[in-house]
Order: C-alpha cells, then structure tokens, then sequence
C-alpha cells in the first residue's frame, strides 16, 4: 500500500489526520500482543503527572508488544536495512492529554545498538539495547543492564472476524506521549485498521523486575498482527513538565 492510500484510509481515526507533511515512515510486522488488567497504583508510580491514566470499564491497562521493525525511513530517504530493520519490545499503558487518548511506554527496547542510538536522537523515545532472537514459534530478549528476560513461544491461530470494544481500545491509538527532562512530547501516528489473529501462548516468561508489579500473572489478554504500515509525524511539545 502506498502512503497516499494508508492517508486516505482514516475513517476508524477517532481524530482527523494531522495537516502538516509526515516525517517518518515504518512498518511493525508480526506483532505479539500481551496485556494485563493493573492496579491502577502501581501503574501510578510509572506514569507522569502530566498525563492522565485511561481506563477501559474501570481498569487500567499494559501491554508489552514484540514485533519486528521494518524499512523505517524518513520522508525523503529510502530505508538504510542496518539501521532500518529490528526487532522492539515496547512495554505500555494507555493514557489521555487532553482530549487525545494514547500510549505511554514504560520501557522501549531494540535488538540493533546503532538503531537504539539513532532512534533516540531522532525521537528521545528512551530506546535500549537488548539481545533480541525471533524465529517462527518464539520470541527471546535478555537485557543484561535491567535483568529483564522475556521468552514467548506460541502457535498462531486464525483472524479475527470481528473485534470487541475492548479489542479496539487496546489496539487502535493512533498518538503516542513521552516525557523528557522539561515537558511532554506527544507523536501523531496513522495506518490502517490493525488486523487481528488468535494466537495461543504455550509457554510464556516475562521477567521485568521493575514492573513485576505488573506483569506477574498470565496475560489477560493477547492478540497477533502480521503488521501495519505506519505514517508518524514529527514530535510535538505537548506540555511544560511541572517537574524540578
């Protein structure tokens, strides 16, 4: 799908399209979704005063998502694969600014260093080096700084038909919000409809101390993608940071 096509297709955005040009293009290809209901305070903790936690039915949500980046490029560049293409790990929550609802990541990983240190200069995402394998049935990450490990071996199963409310909430948040020292910066993204699959999980550690608060249990929830084809914007700063 060109890009001109993946902008005409926004009639499931809850907001229009930014009118300003995009910046960035990218793709997130076979896609492991993990969420767990939390507790709203020790999700708290993770979360900036700035921003406001979402709830779906009364309950806060993360998400630890592991999927494969692809031909990411900007606007008028083609895509450089040594940079280009990795596998990321990003551990999330869903949160509002305003009247704009999204994702906060609690944690951003990347299998390629020299990915992580561009991405982090392009976009202050906080981006880290992990040793991140992937092949058909499994996912493996270990970051050795954190002493997080993750291993996911599933078998895919058939697309969804149909998806529930929560389904939707969970998957279609097209604005991402980041700290950083000062203020908040908030990411308008766009692409298509996420396509959804069954996915069963038959064996599954995740072992992040730091958040072991809340992801110690089973999975609410998953879902797998084959992926989208994403047009990002440059950040915006959202908010002055109350901070010291």
């Amino acid at each position: 799908m060109t890009t001109k096509e993946i902008l005409r297709n926004h009639s499931h955005r809850p907001w229009l399209i930014p009118s300003v040009a995009w910046r960035y293009y990218q793709e997130w290809n076979n896609v492991l979704f993990l969420h767990w209901q939390a507790n709203v305070d020790a999700l708290q903790e993770f979360v900036p005063d700035e921003l406001e936690i979402d709830f779906f039915d009364g309950s806060p949500w993360v998400s630890l998502v592991a999927f494969t980046m692809e031909r990411i490029r900007t606007r008028n560049l083609p895509a450089f694969p040594p940079v280009s293409n990795f596998h990321e790990i990003n551990i999330r929550t869903y949160v509002k600014a305003g009247n704009k609802t999204g994702v906060y990541f609690l944690s951003i990983e990347g299998g390629n260093r020299l990915s992580c240190s561009v991405a982090r200069r392009l976009s202050a995402l906080p981006y880290r080096f992990s040793e991140i394998k992937r092949s058909r049935n499994q996912y493996l990450s270990h970051n050795r700084l954190h002493n997080d490990h993750l291993c996911i071996d599933y078998i895919l199963g058939k697309a969804l038909q149909s998806k529930t409310t929560l389904d939707q909430w969970l998957t279609e948040r097209y604005a991402l919000f980041q700290d950083c020292p000062d203020s908040v910066h908030e990411f308008e993204i766009h692409h298509v409809e996420w396509p959804l699959s069954e996915i069963t999980v038959t064996s599954l550690k995740v072992d992040y101390p730091r958040f072991n608060q809340l992801m110690s249990r089973q999975p609410d929830k998953v879902h797998y993608s084959d992926g989208v084809q994403v047009i990002a914007w440059e950040k915006n700063r959202l908010l002055t940071s109350q901070r010291k």
